[in-house]
């Protein structure tokens, strides 16, 4: 039977600290907007699960996706400034 006690150190050699960097938190903070625009989405669908749709549930879901679709292009736009410098 082999030891697997050399095996260990090469495995738990580095450690993850389990924090997002700088750059992922930065990613994250950039994407905030989208996210809760998709949280409402989400929200506004799990309300007509178990129960047909009315009027006002489907104003609300059609809102919410043109948010989502609105935050996704700002998003793209502001990624986008971003790479370019602003030359776009």
């Amino acid at each position: 039977m082999k030891s697997i006690a050399a095996l260990q150190a090469a495995v738990t050699a580095n450690p993850v600290d389990g924090e997002p960097s700088d750059a992922e938190l930065d990613a994250i903070e950039l994407e905030i907007p989208l996210i809760l625009a998709e949280v409402d989405l989400l929200e506004a669908e799990i309300k007509t699960i178990d129960r047909p749709a009315t009027e006002l549930d489907k104003r609300r879901i059609r809102r919410a996706r043109h948010r989502v679709l609105a935050e996704r292009r700002d998003l793209t736009n502001r990624v986008v400034a971003m790479w370019t410098g602003g030359a776009a």
